[in-house]
């Protein structure tokens, strides 16, 4: 299919200006792009009036306004970031119902320094859901290819942190056009702006608690295992998982450790990098704590890097982090409770929770590394969607992913996948 015959429609994107410099890349390719928006936040991220359309009718009549839509606007492709939030699944039922590509954005499987792109359905809609490991090695075996290096360095936690606090200042205060817009979110767009702008103003104490934290445990000379906790709000632990609240999910790991694991081991709870502390999950931790007789065995560890905490690590558990593929790739025990793309029974762990934490087993290394690089020459996209650089660097090949005929995976069995992008250092 030619890019002048295509037509893109634009839902809602990463904050920021991602969406519109890849809509300018497809027109230069000779696509149509359309951009749907819900809120003054969308508008803003998105300069061109002309192919701007704003939504402002009621929740409930967003269906029928989308199937006119793809209609009116002849539309071959659906392009959004994520797909549960409620505006998002009712269109990609709409499209998959008409035949429509739907193109899926989210961040990275391999995150920090790749994004994903995939067709149809991402995180636990994922293709890779229903892949195994026989289809990917089969898939490798016609690519001879070098699975790329991460680069020194990475840029975008701040970019992203001031994209969203600027995104929901602009929902918050100039929102007046579009008064039927209700957040995907459980909590309101004003509380959403204050935990992003607290979350700014903190980060300098944030980083000296980190380390005062990190030092501890280092200097401490016991075992540890490492929770990797997830924001409670987000599409991988709300819609992917089977609990119901993060307080559940830590009140599990809790009781499992203090059932199984040696009195001598303790227990770090990694925090998510963007945690706002809407959930009180330090208090919870301590209350847990002093219920279960594990005081003085439970550490919180509030955003930062990861890599210096898996280096002494027994084991991992999570929900379905994506941070996981980092324990995997270092040969860590893991344990998982919800939909990932990862959970291949090759490297993760079906033991109780008990009998994990008294003496888990290791994940099959080579079954790993050959998942992984499947990955790197499918969904995974070098670059970021925040950092200038790093949009720079993802709009140099997810165009052409977005305009070729076959999909990620289906690209690669075919031999019609580009090469990969070395990465170079993003600052």
């Amino acid at each position: 299919m030619a890019p002048e015959t295509r037509v893109f429609l634009f839902l809602q994107g990463p904050h920021g200006p991602f969406f519109h410099q890849l809509a300018r890349a497809l027109r230069l390719a000779g696509a149509t792009c359309w951009r749907v928006g819900f809120n003054a936040g969308d508008a803003a991220f998105w300069p061109e009036r002309a192919s701007f359309l704003p939504y402002r009718d009621a929740p409930a009549d967003w269906p029928a306004r989308l199937d006119a839509l793809l209609e009116e606007k002849t539309v071959t492709d659906l392009v959004l970031y994520g797909d549960t939030r409620p505006i998002h699944a009712e269109a990609v039922a709409l499209a998959s119902a008409r035949g429509l590509r739907v193109h899926v954005f989210e961040e990275g499987y391999l995150r920090p320094y790749w994004i994903t792109y995939e067709r149809g359905g991402a995180n636990g809609h994922s293709r890779l859901m229903q892949m195994d490991l026989a289809e990917m090695r089969a898939a490798l075996a016609l690519s001879d290819m070098d699975a790329p290096l991460p680069p020194a360095r990475w840029g975008d936690m701040r970019e992203h942190v001031f994209y969203g606090a600027l995104y929901h200042w602009l929902v918050m205060c100039a929102n007046r056009g579009y008064r039927n817009f209700r957040p995907h979110r459980s909590i309101g767009v004003a509380r959403e702006f204050q935990l992003y702008l607290r979350r700014l103003v903190s980060m300098p104490v944030t980083t000296v608690t980190r380390w005062l934290a990190s030092r501890r445990i280092r200097r401490g000379g016991f075992p540890y295992h490492v929770v990797l906790l997830q924001l409670a709000h987000d599409a991988s632990f709300r819609d992917h998982s089977p609990f119901a609240s993060m307080e559940d999910f830590l009140g599990v790991v809790m009781r499992g450790f203090a059932e199984g694991a040696p009195r001598h081991h303790h227990l770090v709870f990694k925090a998510h990098p963007l945690e706002d502390g809407r959930v009180p999950i330090r208090r919870e931790l301590a209350r847990l704590a002093r219920e279960l007789g594990l005081e003085g065995r439970i550490h919180w560890v509030r955003g930062g890097k990861l890599a210096q905490l898996l280096a002494d690590a027994r084991s991992a558990v999570t929900v379905n982090s994506t941070a996981a593929q980092q324990v995997l790739y270092r040969g860590i025990p893991l344990k998982t409770f919800g939909k990932a793309v990862y959970d291949k029974p090759e490297f993760v762990s079906d033991q109780p929770l008990p009998e994990f934490f008294a003496g888990a087993r290791r994940p099959d290394g080579a079954a790993y590394k050959d998942y992984r690089r499947f990955l790197l020459e499918t969904s995974q996209v070098a670059g970021g969607f925040y950092a200038a650089r790093s949009r720079r660097q993802l709009l140099r090949q997810v165009v052409d992913m977005m305009l070729a005929e076959d999909d990620p995976y289906d690209a690669l069995r075919s031999g019609t996948a580009a090469p990969r992008q070395q990465l170079r250092a993003v600052t």
